[in-house]
């Protein structure tokens, strides 16, 4: 290669992907921002990730270009960020795009002051003018110039962006006269918002571009036990849930060979995805077609479930060591320079691999034509015809033996094919995320494989990630990869992995899990958490940005703050902690008020305002040692959804150590030598039964009270 820059010392599969770039990129830091001011240049802040396929095009167009290389150096100092690495540089920086230009995205391009405070954003930018979108070079001609003519303007957008980034930062405290009580009306309100945004037609939620939106879905479950609604409306809520999860799983952005969801769907009618695939996706839609599963009883869902699993054992997961197996970050959309040419088909390639007659009826079974529906007369696979216009009961035909035989043949194939890059750092959020939805599909599916994968992953996070800094005090670390420990966890990172936990522990019954969940919860605490029962997004041991964050807005990944709400709120209704519910309470107070006027901007705060209000129930089914999984009465606990029911299953004998750690656990035993079901609120525990029946029938009452 011409040229190596000093992104070639970086562990990041973004980072190294430019370290032959022509241009003198510097990754963040001291370094950086230091030889900006000595040379008095501004800083060009290029933010990205290694699955962006409009990432590798600015690349392609512009960062290898030898002019462009050429004007950046002598101008400006360029630094070049992983958004998956830094989340917090990406967050404030995306803010500050969204204000400067309305939108936002990614490759995301900001110019800063030698104080980091940002005077011009976008986004992707063509080489050149076109399509009315300024060139690159254009912009960076104008900015050198007004840098060298203007620097009082400068100065002034700057402060003027840094202000406003941080009014953004955080929620307002209520004053003694706070008009937004907490109440379960944001609840209700996010119905509305979301009927109105249906599209009745092709599921979800608004236009194209069309994004999952699980979180949201989670909140269209939640009030299906709600039982101030009407049984029209919870009827209704479940009817939008489910049509968007159908034509999701039969639109081109599931892969339908090889499992697991592409990032979202480029057209309306869910046909054609960006073909990336990123870990937080689709641990989110586990979670969401499992509920789906708990609430319809529905095969196909459990399907979906499975075949996510499988794709996250074949093709994600980090070997560290058998026992310890994170799973790795994404993969990318690109092959050999294309997007989606890994996934692709012509009724030509169909033929060649099953065959002219299979080949035919293969093509309409998927919507593969001589047109095509991409790029190149190619076609995303896809089941839409089976359900547009027609009745979702189209999509639970089980798969015969006939395709399930095409698919085989047909995934050996593509195998065969030059692949997508995959990233292989470990994050620690997104693998909280999975870990939360693997452990709760292992007790929803009684599935041991499920609770493996979950309980693997985890061990690498509390044996491995968890490092010790300079001062001796413990720090979860954010990523690993090739033998690198980097970055200190934020919030994110913390919250997400104790969700995960919490779940690992329910679902196991291994009290271990719990312990290692408190800890987490403790260094939470002490290293993020605010007066107002917030929690600021970076740590006490991070470095000083422009401002401090507290994030509250869900997006692809929930906010650190609700996901932290509602884990503090199930810690606190497992060990009856008094402490943390008041701190939960404190929280959904400080955030009532966003709540309540935009509630679809906080659905998984919104899951924390429900329980928390709402009152948690505790189902503790104790079994004999080596008890048949298949008992009716440990069928019936598990087809419980998840949201209000702390599900915990034990045998007896681990029951008795269970209760060290919790007391209210003392005397759970078996009755009769059978399967026996506690349910309790705040300690307070109804008869035990051992009969499916009784229990459903208890469940039933219990989740019809309010606190």
């Amino acid at each position: 290669m011409a040229h190596t820059n000093r992104l070639a010392d970086e562990t990041s599969p973004y980072l190294l992907q430019h370290q032959h770039n022509p241009i003198d990129w510097f990754p963040w830091g001291k370094e950086a921002i230091e030889r900006a001011r000595e040379e008095d240049k501004p800083i060009f802040l290029s933010v990205g990730y290694s699955a962006c396929h409009w990432c590798h095009v600015m690349e392609r167009e512009s960062f290898e270009d030898e002019h462009v290389a050429a004007f950046l150096n002598e101008h400006f100092v360029s630094i070049k960020v992983d958004r998956e690495e830094r989340p917090d540089i990406d967050a404030i920086y995306m803010d500050a795009v969204q204000l400067m230009t309305g939108s936002g995205g990614w490759p995301m391009s900001v110019w800063l002051d030698h104080d980091l405070r940002p005077f011009y954003a976008g986004m992707y930018f063509p080489p050149e003018s076109r399509y009315g979108r300024p060139g690159f070079m254009m912009i960076l001609r104008e900015l050198e110039r007004i840098w060298r003519e203007d620097r009082e303007r400068v100065a002034e957008v700057g402060e003027s962006i840094n202000e406003r980034l941080a009014l953004m930062a955080a929620p307002r405290e209520p004053d003694a006269d706070n008009p937004y009580p907490l109440s379960l009306d944001p609840l209700r309100r996010i119905l509305g918002w979301l009927a109105n945004q249906f599209d009745a037609r092709h599921g979800g939620f608004g236009d194209a571009p069309k994004f999952p939106q699980p979180a949201q879905l989670a909140t269209l479950f939640s009030n299906l036990t709600r039982p101030s609604l009407e049984a029209s409306a919870r009827q209704g809520a479940m009817s939008l849930a489910e049509k968007t999860l159908v034509h999701m799983a039969c639109g081109g952005m599931y892969d339908h060979l090889g499992g697991g969801f592409h990032r979202y769907s480029v057209d309306e009618r869910w046909l054609i995805p960006h073909f990336e695939k990123m870990l937080y996706d689709n641990a989110q839609l586990m979670s969401a077609y499992t509920e789906a599963f708990a609430y319809s009883g529905r095969p196909f869902y459990a399907r979906v479930v499975r075949e996510i699993a499988t794709y996250l054992e074949r093709e994600m997961l980090e070997p560290y060591s058998a026992h310890a197996r994170p799973f790795w970050s994404t993969q990318d959309a690109d092959s050999e320079g294309e997007e989606g040419k890994f996934f692709v088909w012509t009724p030509e390639q169909l033929a060649e691999v099953l065959g002219e007659e299979d080949g035919a009826r293969a093509a309409t079974y998927w919507g593969v034509t001589e047109d095509g529906n991409f790029e190149h007369g190619t076609s995303a696979l896809n089941r839409l015809h089976v359900v547009e216009g027609q009745p979702l009961a189209n999509a639970f035909e089980p798969i015969d033996e006939e395709v399930a035989r095409w698919r085989e043949a047909l995934f050996e194939a593509r195998s065969e094919r030059i692949a997508p890059g995959t990233d292989t750092k470990v994050i620690t959020a997104w693998n909280g995320l999975m870990i939360e939805a693997l452990a709760n599909a292992s007790v929803t599916f009684g599935e041991p494989k499920y609770l493996a994968l979950a309980s693997d992953a985890a061990r690498f996070f509390v044996e491995q990630m968890i490092i010790e800094d300079e001062g001796g005090t413990p720090r979860l670390m954010r990523i690993y990869r090739e033998g690198a420990f980097k970055f200190s966890g934020y919030l994110e990172d913390h919250a997400f992995l104790l969700a995960g936990l919490l779940a690992l522990f329910e679902a196991s019954g291994e009290p271990s899990w719990l312990d290692h969940a408190r800890r987490i919860c403790d260094m939470m605490l002490e290293a993020f958490a605010d007066r107002d029962g917030l929690f600021f997004a970076t740590g006490v041991h991070h470095e000083d940005l422009i401002v401090r964050q507290k994030p509250i807005h869900d997006g692809a990944t929930p906010s650190g703050n609700g996901v932290a709400l509602r884990a503090l709120g199930r810690l606190s209704a497992l060990t009856h902690d008094d402490d943390l519910r008041d701190r939960v309470e404190r929280g959904l107070v400080a955030m009532n008020e966003g709540m309540t006027k935009h509630p679809h901007a906080f659905p998984v705060s919104l899951l924390a305002l429900s329980a928390h209000l709402r009152g948690f129930l505790q189902l503790v089914v104790v079994y004999p040692d080596g008890e048949d999984e298949d008992d009716a009465l440990l069928l019936a606990a598990r087809e419980v959804p998840s949201e209000r029911v702390i599900r915990i299953f034990t045998s007896e004998s681990r029951a008795k150590v269970l209760a060290e750690h919790l007391p209210w656990l003392e005397g759970k035993s078996c009755q009769d030598d059978a399967p026996t079901a506690y349910l309790c609120r705040e300690g307070a525990c109804q008869l035990p039964v051992t009969d499916a029946v009784a229990l459903r029938e208890q469940l039933d009452r219990a989740l019809q009270e309010e606190r």
